[in-house]
């Protein structure tokens, strides 16, 4: 989806400090060369192939479809691109663009530790210098993928400001970024941020939906009845939706973080309820969760990935329009969606992607059985280990933990064995 000057309706645009216009407008006109260049997509798609993996499966889900008795449901299994999740395909892109432009250290954000663990393995293939920011909150839920990040030489940065999730992490990138932008390149992870790195996102997201357009057709002969895909920042959303803009038979629902309840701060609803409110922040103007001064409000979600306060100007413009509808999933029932996919389908999703379950789950009962439904199965589940056994209370796992910590080589026990 094309921009118009970097704007979709009143959303986007490009609020930046002067600092960093120059750096801004090289991304700017490297982004418009790139994506015309036979040589630099050729490259794109072999390293897509050779080093992610694609491309992903459609899977049919026959356990579950018999078991709504609705809809027929597939999911698009970008889960099993290498790192597991979709990240992979926007980071493959920019690391590129980064080469390009001649530039040597990439900084990212990260929340679930997805994007911050494809950065620093595309970060290590092309031989960049890396520095991932995390809030320190999400590093205590997501430590598996810090432990990674530093394993490939990356340099994660903790961010102990605000409530020390994405938000935050963002800021301090963002900071990283106004005084190293000459030889680095602010590698965002999803469709937000200044121009053009919505429209630039999306681009490189949008081989999941071009893969779906191909792999419905031949699979079950049309598109579509409808699309699933959560949205955090919506880079996963934007993928699956927008090459699929057009066929207006096909309608699309994003479903995002309804948290522990509708307070605010107990979740990350922005479109949805009408909960968010249009503002400019973090370098471009979209729907964030404020309070009437315009200061961000803090956010919840189980899954570290989804609790972003604004949202993809993409998505921003396309809800306002009636073009994709907006719901969201609580807690309990995105583990509970979580959990069936497990026990009916053998496959482990991330909760960032079990919201896009539950919200087609609580429709799958409902449509014709002819229905063709698809979710974008956005990440793998192994990441959410530590947090899927506390919600689902398992009675082991502590006491794995607890004799596993026993057992760990400490330097103190080190020294009583001597």
């Amino acid at each position: 989806m094309q921009s118009e000057n970097g704007f979709y309706g009143q959303y986007g645009g490009s609020y930046i400090p002067e600092i960093l216009y120059s750096s801004q407008q090289q991304i700017l006109h490297a982004f418009e060369e790139a994506k015309n260049d036979p040589e630099f997509l050729a490259e794109l798609n072999k390293q897509w192939q050779q080093f992610s993996g694609r491309p992903t499966p459609l899977t049919f889900c026959a356990n579950l479809t018999e078991h709504f008795g609705g809809a027929q449901i597939y999911l698009k299994r970008e889960d099993l691109n290498h790192s597991g999740a979709h990240k992979m395909n926007n980071v493959i892109g920019q690391g590129l663009l980064v080469k390009r432009m001649g530039k040597k250290r990439v900084i990212a954000e990260t929340g679930a530790g997805q994007h911050g663990i494809a950065t620093a393995l595309v970060a290590a293939r092309l031989g960049l210098e890396c520095t991932i920011y995390m809030g320190a909150k999400d590093i205590e839920r997501q430590y598996p993928n810090v432990f990674w990040m530093k394993q490939l030489g990356a340099t994660v940065v903790p961010v102990t400001t605000g409530a020390q999730t994405l938000r935050d992490a963002l800021d301090e990138a963002l900071r990283d970024w106004s005084s190293s932008h000459e030889e680095s390149h602010y590698l965002i992870g999803t469709s937000c941020g200044c121009a053009p790195f919505p429209e630039m996102v999306a681009f490189f997201q949008s081989v999941i939906g071009n893969e779906v357009r191909e792999q419905s057709v031949a699979q079950f002969g049309q598109f579509p009845d409808r699309l699933y895909a959560c949205v955090g920042g919506g880079s996963n959303a934007c993928g699956l939706f927008l090459p699929f803009l057009d066929d207006k038979e096909v309608e699309m629902v994003g479903v995002e973080a309804g948290g522990k309840g509708l307070e605010l701060g107990e979740h990350s609803i922005r479109l949805s309820h009408n909960l968010g409110q249009p503002g400019i922040a973090q370098g471009f103007a979209t729907m964030f969760l404020q309070d009437n001064a315009g200061q961000l409000q803090e956010t919840h979600s189980i899954a570290a990935g989804l609790d972003y306060v604004g949202v993809s100007p993409i998505i921003a413009h396309l809800a306002e329009t009636g073009r994709i509808k907006m719901t969201y999933a609580m807690d309990d029932d995105v583990v509970a969606a979580c959990t069936l996919l497990l026990k009916k389908e053998g496959i482990i999703p991330a909760l960032e992607s079990s919201h896009a379950l539950a919200g087609a789950f609580k429709d799958a009962p409902n449509l014709p059985k002819d229905a063709k439904i698809v979710i974008n199965l956005s990440g793998r589940g192994d990441k959410d280990i530590f947090n899927v056994a506390k919600a689902v209370e398992d009675e082991t796992f502590p006491q794995f933990l607890t004799d596993y910590l026993a057992s760990y080589p400490t330097t103190q026990n080190k020294g009583d064995k001597a």
